[in-house]
């Protein structure tokens, strides 16, 4: 791989995740404090990250693998995905917004498979590679928390009262022009399935080719232990931020990308991880790296124990990168060239898709169960929930799943 195509691979990577860190890390926040949304409707929200995600394996497979050069169809979804996060950030009102956050996330869940297989495209051994490239979609998150919390200032108490958040939505429709432009200049990513020559049949063009992956026993465990480990998953992303902000901790945002600053050592970490433990010992880690967050969550404070929710923050790199990333690239390795990206796709469906989609709207009833008269919530109990269950999938995978040796050569 050039110098050139790398630093466009790094450039892909930073905007595409600063534009998904850049609103909705506060959308929880946003949506409680600034349209006066219920936990039911915060739920909602949310879950339309999973919605997107089940439909995105159905536009890879049926697109990217069959018609169009994925860079292209990159392109086109971040242009008009920008529209949208404008008319979300001209809304006030709940019954307005929810159609604009589900059209964006349909059109937005499908670009994190497409980037993996523009990167994965270039890339003579992604075990060794994909982590250099991935870093820079962590420092994408990172600097769009930054200049939430520390340069615009939008999430103090003072700016959530202004309405500052909805500003999150016009930094990034900006950036998406930007990244939907780029992407025409990317390496080209033909469709690979299209170049064998074979006749397409129904089941090609559904892109249901992809679900052969499940003969495999191993992956068919990964698969199903990815939709599980996502539901404790949700209560994260949903509740983390709001959570804080309760709670009372300054800057909340800009604290937060504490974790993904943690990203950065761990992606680096990740191929010796791979090579002296093996996939399985390394997604235990991260499995069990998410039941000890929550419990650091529940008995930590922001008095003398504010150090435990920082922990819990900074345990982000380790549950997110040896459980996402790892399993990317496993995914990869089983897939072959031909489906590659609708085996990304798949694994999509299961983590962003039905796992979340049933871990929002858990987090989503739980929150409002245990909300007081006052508007609080009782923190330490809610968060109880995610790291039991979180804890019972770590001991369901490390007892069915067998150890085997990867090729990862792509």
């Amino acid at each position: 791989m050039s110098l050139g195509v790398r630093m466009q691979l790094c450039l892909m990577m930073f905007l595409e995740f600063f534009i998904w860190g850049g609103w909705f890390v506060t959308l929880g926040t946003f949506l409680g404090n600034n349209i006066n949304a219920s936990d039911g409707e915060i739920a909602l929200a949310f879950s339309t990250q999973s919605w997107g995600a089940i439909i995105a394996p159905f536009v890879i497979g049926l697109i990217a693998d069959r018609y169009f050069n994925a860079e292209r169809i990159l392109g086109v979804l971040h242009l008009i995905g920008a529209g949208l996060l404008f008319l979300m950030y001209k809304t006030t009102s709940f019954d307005v917004f929810y159609p604009y956050v589900l059209g964006y996330m349909i059109l937005y869940m499908p670009t994190l498979a497409l980037v993996n297989s523009v990167s994965f495209n270039q890339m003579a051994n992604p075990a060794k590679e994909f982590s250099l490239i991935r870093v820079f979609g962590t420092l994408g998150w990172i600097i769009a928390g930054v200049l939430i919390s520390y340069f615009f200032r939008w999430d103090t108490n003072t700016g959530i009262a202004q309405g500052l958040l909805k500003n999150t939505f016009l930094m990034t429709s900006i950036a998406s022009v930007i990244l939907g432009a780029f992407s025409f200049t990317l390496p080209k990513t033909p469709p690979k399935a299209k170049d064998s020559g074979t006749k397409l049949t129904a089941r090609d063009i559904t892109g249901l080719d992809a679900l052969g992956l499940f003969k495999d026993r191993n992956f068919l465990i990964f698969f199903i232990s990815s939709i599980l480990i996502c539901i404790p998953l949700a209560f994260y992303y949903q509740n983390a931020n709001p959570f804080l902000v309760e709670v009372g901790m300054e800057s909340p945002t800009g604290k937060m990308t504490l974790g993904q600053l943690s990203e950065i050592l761990f992606l680096l970490l990740l191929p010796y991880f791979f090579t002296r433990f093996g996939f399985k010992k390394t997604i235990l880690v991260a499995m069990l790296a998410w039941v000890v967050r929550y419990l650091l969550f529940a008995y930590g404070d922001v008095g003398e124990l504010e150090f435990m929710l920082l922990i819990g923050i900074a345990l982000h790199g380790i549950c997110y990168d040896f459980f996402f990333v790892s399993g990317q690239i496993y995914t990869d390795s089983k897939a072959g060239p031909k489906y590659k990206s609708s085996a990304q796709g798949l694994i999509t469906l299961a983590t962003y898709g039905v796992g979340m989609l049933i871990g929002f709207w858990i987090a989503g009833e739980i929150s409002n169960t245990y909300l007081l008269s006052d508007g609080m919530h009782i923190w330490d109990t809610i968060w109880l929930y995610p790291a039991s269950f979180a804890l019972v999938v770590s001991i369901l995978f490390a007892l069915l799943f067998k150890r085997e040796k990867i090729d990862y050569q792509s």
